[in-house]
């Protein structure tokens, strides 16, 4: 078993670049959504980012308007900002750096090069949805050169782990953004498709969206998509999936209440429906699901991350 301090930075280290990877999909997703046409004029759709990333007062703070502009720069570029893309990428560079003689040089390599990358692009501010591309591009990078050169021992599997925390929790959230958005009613508009549709290309799951239904774009079947779906690699069942399979490769007694909590998890999503979901509103049944992803969290620092 690895030091305790060793798991942790390991495990922030990749939950600090799939957060950076999907706060670029929520941004991209608030902000097409917000000049959309149905868009509300109370420019609620640009404060999602910061409502749901906690930095909302620091915005005010630093901004005196809530423009589109003032929103990117502040998630995205802005250095003071740690809930922001290069605060996630310098996180996860930090981290990187006090275990380098645990990742392999490819691993290092990456996340070295997308930090310094990231801080030339801020200073000569590249175009937003290019940047946001850039960042998807560099997190699959890492993934790819993690999963290809890492040894499988306890580092491999908390990098895992790390992932797979994160991407559960963003993908509830920006499913979240969505019921936020629009009506609790689950109707089917011609706005409405377009949203839904955006949500999709966000979360890469448009491709899979057609494979499986070969239909029109639906709120239903998109929710169902995107929650219960084992195979799409960011559903909510699919990264619970993974996270109960990783913890159980993590030898120790300590784990056994995260590994107790992940089973949970996993069976309220391989045995849940769509209708109990719709039953109890969207927005409920996501905000439940991140509590109990945070508890699991808690559960995993508890276990393996904090020092005896």
């Amino acid at each position: 078993m690895m030091l305790s301090r060793t798991a942790d930075q390991l495990f922030w280290m990749s939950r600090s670049l799939e957060r950076a990877e999907n706060l670029a999909r929520l941004l991209d997703v608030s902000y097409r959504l917000a000049l959309m046409p149905q868009a509300r004029g109370d420019k609620v759709e640009l404060a999602v980012p910061m409502l749901l990333t906690g930095t909302l007062d620091s915005f005010h703070q630093r901004y005196p308007q809530l423009t589109p502009e003032n929103m990117l720069n502040f998630m995205v570029f802005d250095s003071s900002n740690p809930a922001s893309i290069l605060g996630c990428l310098k996180n996860a560079r930090d981290n990187a750096h006090a275990v380098r003689g645990t990742i392999s040089a490819e691993m290092w390599e990456a996340v070295n090069a997308t930090w310094l990358e990231a801080r030339d692009r801020a200073s000569r501010r590249h175009a937003y949805s290019d940047f946001f591309d850039w960042v998807k591009e560099r997190s699959h990078l890492f993934r790819g050169a993690t999963y290809g050169t890492l040894l499988r021992n306890d580092a491999y599997y908390f990098i895992r782990l790390g992932t797979f925390v994160e991407r559960a929790d963003n993908t509830a959230r920006l499913l979240d953004v969505k019921s936020h958005l629009m009506s609790p009613a689950i109707e089917d508009s011609a706005p409405d498709y377009y949203a839904w549709s955006a949500l999709l290309h966000t979360l890469s799951a448009f491709e899979a969206y057609r494979a499986i239904y070969r239909d029109s774009i639906s709120a239903r079947r998109v929710i169902e998509l995107l929650v219960l779906q084992p195979d799409v690699p960011r559903s909510l069942c699919a990264c619970a999936v993974e996270i109960r399979s990783i913890l159980d490769h993590i030898q120790g007694e300590t784990g056994r209440p995260a590994k107790r909590l992940a089973a949970k998890l996993v069976a309220g999503l391989e045995y849940g429906s769509l209708d109990d979901i719709l039953e109890q509103g969207l927005h409920a049944y996501l905000s439940r699901f991140l509590a109990d992803v945070h508890g699991l969290g808690e559960a995993i620092h508890r276990a393996y991350l904090e020092a005896a």
